[in-house]
Order: C-alpha cells, then structure tokens, then sequence
C-alpha cells in the first residue's frame, strides 16, 4: 500500500471545542463579552490553514498517491503560506465578528517555538495544491459556525 504523509499548520475551522486553542477560545470569549487570554506575549508567528482546505489537501494528496506511485513515501506540507502572529490572528477574529478585540496577554508560556510555519511548494508543484481560503473567508465561516451553534448565553455559561 503507497502512504504518504500531510503536515499542516495550525488547523482551524467551525466544529472545534477545545478552548484551550487560539481560534476557538477567542471566538468563545468574544461571544461572552469577555477579552480573550493569551498565554504568549503574542508575537509569535504561525501559519493558520482553514479545515475545508485541509479536506481538499487531503483528498488531493490521496487521490496522488493512488495514481502515482512515485509519491509513496514522500511528505507534502500544506499551509496556507500566510503567516501572521497570535496578536493579529486575535485581531483578525474581533474584525470577522465586527468587534474590537483586546487580549488579555499573560506571556506565561515558555519553550515555545517563536515563528512555526510551513513551506508548500512541493505540494503546489507535484499536486497542483493551493489553500483556497483566505484567513479573513475562513474566519468569517468559522464565525458564522460558532454563533449559530454556540450562542452568546452559552458562550458565557462556559467562559
């Protein structure tokens, strides 16, 4: 059996319920009238790949494998290639949901990687991959999930 392996970067999308994530507890907290909390100083950069892109990648890049077994073996990084830091991605999801958002920055974590991103050249090259969302139409659906399946009354019993 060819196996390939996908590596992605940080994976958002409606659906995800661990708080303790970026997208999602930002999201919680804002729909609560609270700021969200950063554990960084929020400069560290990283690049955020909506999860309808991941499903396209992972499709495409299994759809590859089967016909082309040159590619067993090999790994394929897929990222949006759009880098920005905690700071801007928490602005990014204030701006999605029409709200001003203000962290609250503890710069607590420690040992964490400061710029964390992939390249997906040769996933661009060999299997004709792009992500196909921007961050501003990826959040903006991730937004639309969250306050429909999430509102703000539970948003707050939660907070």
């Amino acid at each position: 059996m060819p196996v390939t392996i996908a590596r992605c970067g940080n994976i958002f999308g409606g659906g995800d319920l661990n708080w303790s994530r970026i997208v999602p507890g930002t999201i919680r907290s804002l729909l609560a009238g609270k700021s969200p909390v950063l554990r960084s100083d929020g400069g560290h950069i990283r690049d955020y790949i909506y999860v309808r892109d991941v499903v396209d990648a992972y499709v495409r890049l299994g759809e590859a494998t089967l016909g082309r077994p040159e590619l067993a073996g090999e790994a394929f990084n897929f990222s949006p290639e759009s880098e920005c830091t905690v700071l801007e991605l928490v602005a990014a999801v204030g701006a999605a949901m029409n709200l001003r958002a203000v962290p609250k920055i503890l710069n607590t974590s420690t040992m964490e990687i400061q710029t964390q991103t992939l390249d997906a050249t040769k996933a661009r090259v060999l299997l004709n991959w792009t992500a196909s969302w921007s961050l501003a139409e990826a959040l903006a659906e991730t937004v639309r999930w969250y306050r429909e399946h999430l509102p703000a009354t539970t948003a707050k019993a939660l907070a």
